[in-house]
């Protein structure tokens, strides 16, 4: 099943459809949820960062790890309800105090089986 896949898991998918397969079965939205804050060193090396301007790769790491935690969190949700795949994913980010965060990661669960072609007619 989805649980313990990475973010690289060919059977996710932003779209609606999967090319190549055909849902049989929607189990419904599942999600991952994960509210991450930086510590206060990481605040400071994070302002240091900001003086000299570009990308602050302190918060960017830290963003990229809550992601991908809610992404493999959403993949295990989805391996308990028996989904094969998961279609319609969506990330979503909601600053819920000072420096905390909370980031969402949902699709839609389904079983899809691969399309078998057709044979030309003789």
């Amino acid at each position: 099943m989805l649980a313990g896949m990475s973010q690289t898991h060919p059977l996710t998918t932003t779209t609606f459809d999967l090319p190549g397969y055909r849902v049989v079965s929607s189990l419904g939205v599942v999600r991952g949820i994960v509210v991450r804050s930086r510590s206060i060193v990481g605040n400071i090396g994070a302002s240091l960062q900001t003086l000299v301007g570009g990308n602050i790769s302190i918060y960017a790491s830290m963003c990229e790890r809550a992601r991908d935690d809610a992404f493999n969190q959403m993949l295990a949700h989805a391996g308990q309800l028996g989904a094969n795949a998961v279609l319609g994913v969506r990330y979503d980010a909601t600053e819920i105090g000072a420096g905390v965060t909370e980031v969402l990661c949902y699709g839609t669960a389904v079983q899809v089986k691969p399309e078998v072609p057709e044979e030309p007619r003789r």
